[in-house]
């Protein structure tokens, strides 16, 4: 049946595909995470005000953060080429899009992290500093910890962009769905092939969508 309503469609090539679209949204997403909160923490402690305040640091961190959330994505990895070359050897392939895709996105997720420890209550924020907490305390046991519904909000909104930009990186040969609806559907006008690709990576969205809820509204205790 499958067969008749998709001619085109190849399964054993879908099924690889969507594996490399997870690989890739996974992965990135998880060193997204990291260097995100990295950054998050840097902006929001050295602002003014901020437990590690600095001008020049604070300026350099937002700097960053601005340029590479302004540079398109389609760019960005162009421009990584060498660096991707560099570090996995390759540019091509999913683990070659890994690179450009933390590099696009942690600075997206950094802003969302500064903004949900903005969100956070300056009172407990003091009471913790007169009862001599020193500031890894108050980072891992009341920053981050007040934050978490907002800051898994943000991851699942960061996650939904990873999926698009896999489906971008998948142009230049990356692989995942993206690779597979463009070179085995577009560029052959099979056209059943883009229809079931994109399907797909609306039902993968909306699973993010839906266990980031249900994450985030476990999480908040409001």
């Amino acid at each position: 049946m499958l067969t008749d309503l998709f001619p085109n469609l190849d399964v054993q090539d879908l099924v690889v595909a969507t594996y490399e679209t997870f690989y890739m949204t996974l992965l990135a997403l998880l060193g997204t995470v990291i260097l995100g909160i990295i950054l998050g923490l840097l902006l929001y402690l050295t602002a003014q005000g901020g437990m590690w305040q600095n001008k020049v640091l604070n300026f350099i961190v937002a700097t960053i953060v601005n340029v590479f959330r302004a540079i398109p994505f389609i760019i960005l990895i162009l421009l990584l080429f060498p660096f991707t070359d560099f570090l996995i050897g390759t540019i091509r392939g999913p683990s070659a899009a890994l690179p450009a895709l933390i590099i696009g996105s942690a600075p997206f997720y950094g802003r969302l992290v500064e903004i949900a420890l903005k969100e956070v209550d300056k009172g407990v924020i003091e009471a913790a500093k007169s009862m001599g907490a020193k500031t890894r305390t108050i980072i891992f046991r009341v920053l981050l910890p007040e934050s978490m519904p907002a800051l898994v909000s943000g991851i699942t909104v960061t996650g939904i962009a990873l999926i698009g930009y896999t489906a971008m990186a998948g142009v230049i040969g990356a692989g995942g769905l993206g690779d597979y609806a463009y070179f085995f559907g577009f560029q052959r006008r099979d056209f059943d092939v883009v229809l079931v690709c994109t399907v797909l990576i609306v039902i993968i969205v909306f699973i993010f969508q839906f266990i980031g809820d249900f994450i985030s509204n476990k999480l908040d205790k409001r």
